[in-house]
């Protein structure tokens, strides 16, 4: 970020200032380490043994505030029979965030703030909304061998939060006087940000077959009586220029013949590494990575036309690597941000008046980020991915990584400009 460009918002030129993103860095640190320890004091006051809580929570509890430890409570994810469903054992979606899902194919998607405790299917998910763009994601764990009939799960159920319906004002006719149409959205995009296998060790669990037209039955885990899922594939293309492979992906309850299959995009991208940051000459591909993801996700010309008015145009995506946090929360501030300055499709559109957010969250316990940050976008939008699913964004060196593609986004779009003049 050495030369400077106009184009580039002077908060993003501030950020190249090695004194001022230590700053943001260690601010950024800090207040995920009063998370950290809430969740820890969440766990510890969850558990059912009072030796276990005098053994391990006292110190922990006497040190976190109350309003702090129910805010960022992990209380579900740590209950014992969902432990078996957690990658990681650090690693648990907050209660009020966590994504809820409901039984058999007709169930609806929802949030943990919105439902009573047991009720719904867990899973290692949270709602997130980003802060600039305002788009809504599931960030989630790679499934598990016991996990994926619940993670394809999502793909047939409606959601129920954000919202249960969408409504749409379109121009008014004859047949449509209101001029609006109630559509109900539904997930149909997945990103995955591993590979499934990295130096010998399984990071994802491989829930379709491999092979275009092979299909494969998946068992709903124990103790659940929604009937098993068949998943087929479709068709695979490659882009090179992503380093993505996309695969269409059909999915079907067994026990419905007659129900349409759901068909769903799953975008791999493979040149990123497990707690690191893509090699310098892969960065340009996750460029293109992002607004490929973003193109597939808007696409309608493989439904009949006659569907379209029902469909969302832009539904939430589902987003994951290995634990759901690190490579994923970065994936989604990028995406945040290139959304709000225009940046991420072709489309061409105005830079926004003012670098304020034009999504606001309900304010942390924590406070909000000090003056000398509060106008830094990443860390807004990082501070706000915390607040919505732990340890988002989970290295500095990927911290960096946003702020070094966000500002070649900014270059490239300015060295466009001025060939074309």
């Amino acid at each position: 970020m050495g030369e400077q460009f106009d184009s580039i918002p002077p908060w993003l030129s501030t950020a190249n200032d090695f004194q001022h993103l230590h700053v943001i860095l260690q601010t950024l640190a800090k207040r995920e380490r009063a998370r950290s320890q809430a969740r820890t004091a969440s766990r510890h006051k969850s558990q059912s043994s009072k030796a276990h809580r005098l053994s391990y929570g006292t110190s922990t509890s006497l040190l976190t505030k109350s309003d702090h430890i129910d805010h960022y409570a992990v209380s579900v994810g740590t209950s014992l029979e969902n432990q078996v469903c957690n990658r990681y054992s650090d690693i648990e979606p907050y209660d009020r965030t966590r994504v809820v899902i409901g039984h058999g194919a007709g169930g609806f998607l929802d949030k943990g703030d919105a439902v009573h405790e047991g009720e719904g299917r867990y899973f290692n998910g949270n709602w997130i909304r980003e802060s600039a763009g305002g788009k809504w994601w599931i960030a989630t764990q790679a499934p598990l061998p016991n996990t994926a009939h619940a993670f394809l799960s999502v793909m047939l159920q409606s959601i129920s939060h954000p919202s249960s319906s969408l409504t749409i004002t379109t121009p008014s006719s004859s047949a449509n006087p209101s001029g609006t149409v109630n559509i109900t959205s539904r997930v149909r995009t997945i990103v995955q940000l591993t590979r499934n296998w990295e130096a010998g060790r399984q990071k994802a669990h491989v829930y379709f077959p491999p092979i275009v037209g092979e299909s494969w039955v998946l068992e709903p885990e124990e103790g659940c009586t929604d009937p098993p899922l068949k998943v087929t594939l479709i068709e695979t293309k490659n882009f090179d220029d992503a380093h993505c492979v996309q695969s269409t992906v059909s999915l079907a309850s067994v026990s419905n013949a007659n129900q349409e299959p759901v068909v769903f995009q799953h975008m791999l991208f493979h040149a990123w590494p497990d707690h690191g940051v893509p090699e310098t000459q892969d960065q340009p591909a996750l460029l293109n990575f992002v607004r490929l993801v973003d193109r597939v996700n808007k696409d309608l010309s493989s439904y009949p036309p006659s569907a379209h008015s029902r469909m969302d145009p832009d539904p939430p995506i589902m987003v994951g690597c290995s634990a759901g946090v690190g490579r994923t929360g970065a994936f989604i501030v990028l995406s945040s941000l290139l959304r709000y300055y225009g940046l991420l499709s072709s489309t061409p559109r105005s830079p926004p008046a003012t670098s304020d957010p034009v999504h606001h969250h309900e304010p942390s316990p924590l406070g909000p980020l000090p003056k000398d940050i509060a106008d830094d976008l990443v860390a807004i939008e990082i501070d706000s991915l915390r607040e919505q699913r732990p340890c988002m964004v989970q290295r500095d060196e990927q911290i960096v990584l946003i702020y070094n593609m966000l500002a070649t986004a900014f270059i490239e779009k300015e060295t466009r400009e001025k060939m074309r003049a």
